[in-house]
């Protein structure tokens, strides 16, 4: 896939965007820690025979149109046109709560998706995409009932999310197997295209292994592509939505279009159920997803460098060096070794290497297998997580946090690349909104960062509530927006 291809890769397959009422589409093997309820994790029916001929789409139209939803989200931007507080505000009627200028202009917007149940109590697999930032999620079933939605958690690098509803005895589709799937086989994608509710469409597997698909501009999301490409019809509405075997099986989430123009041109990209699997399992327990790391530079293996490094074997993933506290170095591997089987599979692709390990978490272990100078050696290594060691790092689910009754809002600690994201070295991140409260009242969105009360530094949930517990009289609020721009307001 070459560069020119990825400039055509449309991400953000959300349809149905509305702001001010104008519309316009938007281009937009354990259990894991799921509860007791039968889920996708514990059920599998890859044994039963598929009713019907080849090529027969009923049986796994009718299996997945239930376990599918449609996803609607709601946003507020906001436009500040000044930043400081006016003694005049009040006495001339603008009303600006925050004391910091004229009266912001809100500006709902609404767009939508899809979504995958995954458990009979309300666990939906989506895009990230599709639920990013978003100040209110609703999930509609095919059955018609409408519920407000939970964001569990979410993960940009692969851009899948997990959100749930408050409900039992769902239907929901269990997990295939992508690494079975052939290039020829037959699949079908649904989703929710344009508005279209319960839409099968079919095609076949063109590829498998895609990378380089997606630009992805932010400095702490380091991109897992592996995709599974098609030529089942993809729209907008679409994203998070459910790509099936014959038997109805989940074999991976749509995600990504092909397209110069925003609609479908051709190919669709899906992420494939083996890193779904994996990624929906951590966000539900641990609340991010914990990745295992060789902790190798990387490159794949062709002619030319075959030919430049003496390499004894012309496919699989070359080592070009190591990361500190490597897991690959401490086990053995060297410089100029050749990858080319994970746990007895191939590796003759950087995107499958990284599939491979991608499904492991810190401190488990894999079989490793390098060409070295034309011998082949085995070695035992033991993954490591991004800091160099074998722990588990829980995320904001299970992080410190603290709520202010005052605000009306729960408090997050700012992970590192959250402070590099938004050009900060302190801070709180609200992690929730309570209705009625008067964030939600003013507009303050989750995701914001609180930097500074009345001027003093914050660098904890708790600090920041019992700032706000001490207040005496109005309260200087100092910070950064979802979108970038900053902020003070005075309440």
């Amino acid at each position: 896939m070459n560069n020119q291809l990825k400039s055509y890769a449309i991400i953000a397959l959300m349809s149905s965007g509305v702001t001010l009422g104008a519309y316009s589409l938007f281009n937009l093997g354990s259990n894991s820690g799921i509860s007791d309820a039968p889920s996708a994790f514990t059920t599998s029916v890859s044994n039963q025979n598929v009713p019907g001929n080849p090529g027969e789409f009923t049986y796994a139209a009718e299996k997945t149109t239930p376990a599918v939803v449609h996803i609607k989200t709601k946003m507020e931007t906001r436009q500040r046109q000044q930043q400081f507080s006016s003694p005049f505000d009040d006495f001339f009627g603008f009303g600006d709560p925050f004391g910091g200028g004229r009266r912001q202009q809100q500006q709902p917007q609404e767009a939508s998706g899809s979504g995958v149940i995954i458990s009979a109590d309300g666990y939906i697999v989506t895009n990230n995409h599709v639920v990013a930032e978003a100040a209110e999620v609703t999930v509609i079933l095919n059955d018609k009932r409408e519920y407000k939605a939970k964001v569990i958690s979410t993960d940009p690098s692969s851009d899948l999310a997990v959100i749930q509803i408050k409900e039992t005895n769902l239907p929901f589709l269990t997990f295939g197997d992508s690494d079975a799937l052939r290039v020829g086989e037959w699949v079908l994608a649904v989703g929710n295209p344009f508005n279209l509710e319960s839409t099968v469409t079919a095609g076949i597997v063109s590829a498998k292994g895609r990378q380089n698909i997606i630009d992805r501009d932010s400095p702490d999301v380091n991109p897992l592509e592996s995709f599974i490409q098609t030529d089942a019809a993809v729209n907008p509405g679409n994203s998070g939505g459910a790509l099936v075997n014959l038997k109805g099986e989940l074999i991976g989430i749509n995600t990504a279009i092909y397209s110069r123009t925003g609609q479908f041109a051709g190919y669709s990209f899906a992420v494939p159920v083996s890193i779904v699997k994996k990624v929906s399992a951590d966000l539900i327990k641990y609340g991010n997803v914990q990745r295992g790391f060789l902790g190798v530079q990387i490159s794949e293996v062709n002619a030319k460098l075959a030919d430049e490094k003496d390499l004894k074997t012309s496919a699989g993933v070359y080592v070009g060096g190591f990361s500190e506290n490597s897991a690959a170095k401490d086990a053995g591997i060297k410089i100029n070794d050749v990858i080319v089987k994970i746990d007895g599979v191939e590796t003759k692709s950087s995107a499958k290497l990284m599939e491979i390990v991608s499904r492991k978490r810190p401190g488990e272990a894999i079989q490793v297998t390098v060409n070295r100078d034309g011998s082949t050696k085995e070695f035992k290594v033991t993954l490591k997580n991004k800091d160099g060691n074998t722990e588990i790092v829980k995320g904001d689910n299970s992080s410190e946090s603290a709520k202010s009754e005052f605000l009306g809002a729960k408090f997050a600690s700012l992970t590192p690349a959250e402070m590099k994201k938004f050009g900060v070295s302190a801070g709180v991140k609200i992690a929730e909104v309570l209705p009625d409260g008067r964030l939600e009242m003013y507009g303050l969105a989750k995701g914001s960062v609180i930097t500074k009360i009345n001027d003093k530094v914050i660098n904890s949930p708790k600090e920041a509530v019992e700032a706000l517990e001490s207040r005496k009289g109005r309260i200087k609020l100092e910070g950064v927006d979802v979108d970038g721009s900053r902020f003070i307001y005075v309440l």
